[in-house]
């Protein structure tokens, strides 16, 4: 690629269907909105993951050969299909506001893509610089603004099939790209036989527009071969393999009833944890279950702060002096000030509690509300936080038994570089602590399990997700479920994991891929525009 935007010269100006004379604005914007619902249906919930490709496909066929501003509102149109049914969880017991802000908020960002697609789509090599777009627009919606929301990333609806391994190698941005560069190339190849179909009276042009159809598949199928190749030199999925082994037990103690209220029960919450660790402690007992060295409870597994409360304080010493083994306790902690925090205690049966790990990334207008009374004039719902959750600055890794534990709370599991950081700081299997009872029986829980599963390929860790009502899940290095549970039900298991310690080559480069993706697909875009300021000026 060079400052001069180069064109496909082998693409005439009057491109088959879906280009310039073939779909009309409204087929365009029909074929943008079956991609993005195609996308919806790749994800948990539907787990068509193939269909994920269909995505990239159908939006760079919409955006070719039309302006910035058209692939503008094609680029919407996408996102709000594929962003309205995917994140309809979020609406479930607070209403529809909330829900269609947030999606209408991330397909803006899609709408960028498509303007950004529609502006490289005559470069030479287009399929490979719409790829590295897409890279750069999931980059940006999950860092600005507060922080960002990365959710419906392309990598996240593959956490099993061809191209997962991509996770161990550049993260979750190289599975998106994968992904993404399937689709263009599928659609560069539909491109290439149209117009092999509509030249078939001039043999020279049918012939080259057969051969760069016939490249582009090969490049469509190459991406998932090579995809399935690089999970062969990759760990297995083994629980017990690649170091010693911790035993490890996992509680889900459920809730009394789904929704926002389950916190006005948090003395229920805690009962049915401490209840359902005794309970596992008497299968222990009888030699039912093996004695676990450490065991992990959930997010709001105690909401009632055991550091003030002698009562809360006392229930979990019960359970852990009955288990035998430290805990670590989903707490929320009242303080610093008028502050409450998101806090994981490790939760000791001799000393009590110990070190902790207070959530970096609190969830904006759901654990805090900034600019209150600005939020507060489209919906009263935010009211709903009574207290800010103040933000934590340590990295999660907590000693338990001799193991450093690498914790994410909820949320957190989304973003690359907290999960990151633990890995860094010396985590030798990944804990994510999770409530998911204020999603009731939606595709949330199913969604967050697909990132945990993405993360154990993506640093070659044992994944141990722990939630209030389920999914509480143990990923073996793979991203194979080993044990899962189900929704809204109590639920404790007890499995032996090997604690690694080796880095994948994801783990070694950390940021490095989507930082050279995003570079790459910038790049383009910022080529084109560098060519259209030359052009303007010569013309003048």
């Amino acid at each position: 690629m060079t400052a001069t935007a180069p064109v496909d010269h082998d693409v005439p100006a009057d491109d088959p269907p879906a280009t310039r004379r073939g779909l009309g604005l409204l087929g365009r914007t029909l074929l943008a909105a079956v991609g993005g619902i195609a996308l919806f249906f790749a994800f948990p919930g539907w787990d068509l993951s193939a269909l994920a490709v269909l995505g990239p496909a159908a939006l760079s066929l919409a955006t070719r050969g039309v302006r910035f501003r058209t692939g503008l509102w094609l680029g919407l149109v996408h996102g709000l299909a594929f962003f309205l049914p995917l994140l309809s969880w979020t609406g479930i017991y607070v209403g529809s506001f909330p829900w269609l802000a947030l999606a209408v908020t991330e397909s803006l960002y899609v709408a960028l893509l498509g303007g950004a697609l529609a502006a490289t789509a005559r470069l030479r090599g287009w399929p490979l610089w719409a790829a590295a777009l897409w890279v750069g627009d999931e980059a940006l919606r999950g860092r600005w603004p507060l922080g960002g929301f990365p959710w419906g990333r392309l990598g996240f609806s593959q956490a099993e099939g061809p191209f997962t391994a991509f996770a161990a190698y550049g993260g979750v941005p190289l599975v998106s790209f994968a992904v993404a560069l399937t689709g263009t190339l599928l659609a560069a190849a539909g491109l290439g036989l149209a117009r092999a179909w509509r030249d078939s009276s001039v043999e020279e042009r049918r012939s080259r527009s057969l051969r760069t159809a016939a490249l582009a598949v090969v490049g469509t199928l190459a991406v998932p071969a090579l995809g399935t190749a690089a999970a062969l030199p990759l760990a297995g999925g083994s629980l017990t393999e690649g170091g010693p082994t911790r035993t490890v037990a996992v509680v889900q103690g459920n809730v009394p009833r789904a929704g926002l209220d389950f916190n006005e029960q948090r003395r229920a919450v805690l009962d049915n944890h401490v209840s359902e660790t005794q309970a596992l402690a008497a299968r222990v007992a009888a030699g039912d279950a093996a004695q676990p060295d450490l065991v992990i409870w959930p997010e709001n597994s105690s909401d009632i702060d055991p550091y003030l409360n002698d009562d809360a304080a006392a229930a979990i010493d019960r359970a852990a002096q009955a288990i035998g083994a430290p805990i670590l306790v989903g707490a929320v902690v009242s303080g610093p000030g008028r502050f409450i925090s998101n806090t994981a205690i490790v939760w000791d049966p001799e000393t009590g509690p110990g070190e902790t790990y207070v959530k970096r990334h609190p969830v904006p207008l759901a654990e805090y509300v900034p600019a209150r009374s600005f939020f507060r004039f489209f919906s009263e719902k935010v009211d709903l936080v009574r207290a800010d959750f103040r933000a934590g600055t340590e990295v999660g890794t907590l000693d338990m038994a001799g193991t450093t534990v690498g914790d994410v709370i909820c949320f957190e599991v989304a973003y690359d570089g907290l999960v990151q950081d633990v890995v860094d700081g010396g985590a030798t299997m990944i804990v994510v602590q999770t409530n998911n009872a204020t999603f009731g029986f939606t595709d949330e829980s199913p969604q967050q399990l697909a990132m945990g599963r993405l993360r154990a390929v993506e640093f070659g860790r044992s994944v141990v997700m722990a939630s209030t009502s389920g999914i509480s899940a143990i990923i073996a290095p793979d991203g194979s479920l080993v044990r899962s549970s189900d929704l809204f039900t109590p639920a404790a298991f007890v499995e032996d994991i090997a604690q690694r310690d080796g880095m994948t080559v994801a783990a070694r480069l950390g940021v490095w891929p989507e930082v050279a993706l995003t570079a790459l697909g910038v790049g383009a875009f910022l080529a084109v525009v560098a060519g259209g300021v030359r052009a303007r000026r010569a013309a003048r």
